[in-house]
């Protein structure tokens, strides 16, 4: 499979991308294109999983009608911008630069990751072995981020933004603010440098878990049964995480891949996943808040919460000096 792939990725790079960027003058990036055409390959592998596979199962056991498809348009919008490459393209230009001048000055510094699949004798010559362990570490970093994107309240005018989806689709997984999704970036990028894990294997890291992401995000009546529930998030399992009657913070069912982290942390509950979905102040009893319909209205309006927020923190602390 990963020979397959490399020729698909050496095709559509020698094809499409590589002509494109002579045509453009922008030769002296065709190392770094090579490895972004990678990333497209995996995109549109997964946008071609999801509209057969997970596409299938939304029309097969909805779990709510389609009533808003505007929403959903804007949702498609957001994958397309993440799936496709376009925002780690702009993470080339901009913040990539700072990640790997920080990998090159901690390996002059003698520390170049500590190679967690190298720990135990045997790991390393057994590739599937090294990529589940690397996994579960990712998935476990991942729970605890996301659990801070709901703790802090700075973070979560940002992160309310992918909450505030009441026609929850398998396209929501990427409705996300943009300082948010640069905030996770560079954090899953100090971690992978930190650990060691080999670039393939990151790419394969991030590419199965937004596929597993776009399913759990679906609008599909599905559970993985009482045993297998416990070790995979479901729909329905991830569904309660965004239900709108959950309370202000949905402080349940973080775990992104394996529920395992939830249950040690006693935040996990495998009852409901069938409610409509959103943020509770969007209620009218609530305050109706507007978190925009629109790509850019969305972005504005989060900009709005957080800059809103920070100016009420620090009036509040000029007035106790």
């Amino acid at each position: 499979m990963s020979e397959l792939f490399g020729q698909a990725q050496q095709a559509l790079f020698e094809g499409i991308v590589q002509p494109l960027l002579f045509a453009l003058g922008l030769s002296s990036v065709l190392e770094d294109a090579f490895r972004a055409t990678g990333w497209l390959l995996v995109g549109l592998l997964q946008i071609v999983v999801m509209v057969v596979l997970i596409g299938a199962l939304q029309r097969w056991r909805p779990v709510e009608p389609m009533i808003d498809r505007a929403a959903v348009r804007t949702d498609i919008v957001y994958t397309l911008v993440h799936r496709l490459g376009l925002f780690r393209v702009a993470l080339f230009f901009t913040i990539e630069p700072l990640w790997w001048w920080l990998a090159g000055y901690s390996r002059l510094l003698g520390f170049d990751g500590w190679h967690l699949d190298q720990a135990w004798p045997g790991v390393t010559d057994r590739p599937l072995v090294s990529f589940v362990l690397y996994l579960l570490v990712f998935d476990a970093l991942d729970w605890a981020l996301h659990r801070a994107q709901h703790r802090f309240d700075w973070w979560w005018q940002l992160h309310a933004l992918h909450h505030s989806q009441r026609q929850m689709t398998m396209w929501s997984d990427n409705r996300n603010h943009l300082l948010d999704d640069v905030l996770r970036d560079s954090f899953f990028a100090m971690a992978a440098l930190a650990l060691g894990v080999s670039p393939s294997q990151f790419v394969a890291i991030v590419a199965l878990t937004q596929l597993l992401e776009s399913l759990s995000h679906a609008n599909v009546r599905l559970d993985f049964g009482p045993l297998l529930s416990r070790w995979l998030v479901s729909p329905r399992y991830h569904r309660e995480h965004h239900a709108i009657g959950a309370g202000s913070r949905q402080n349940l069912n973080f775990a992104v891949l394996c529920p395992l982290w939830d249950r040690l942390a006693g935040t996990a509950t495998f009852a409901g996943g069938t409610g409509p979905t959103g943020v509770l102040d969007q209620l009218p009893a609530h305050g109706a808040r507007d978190y925009g319909r629109g790509f850019w209205a969305q972005q504005w309006r989060g900009l709005q919460r957080l800059t809103g927020f920070l100016t009420g923190l620090l009036t509040g602390l000029s007035s106790r000096r």
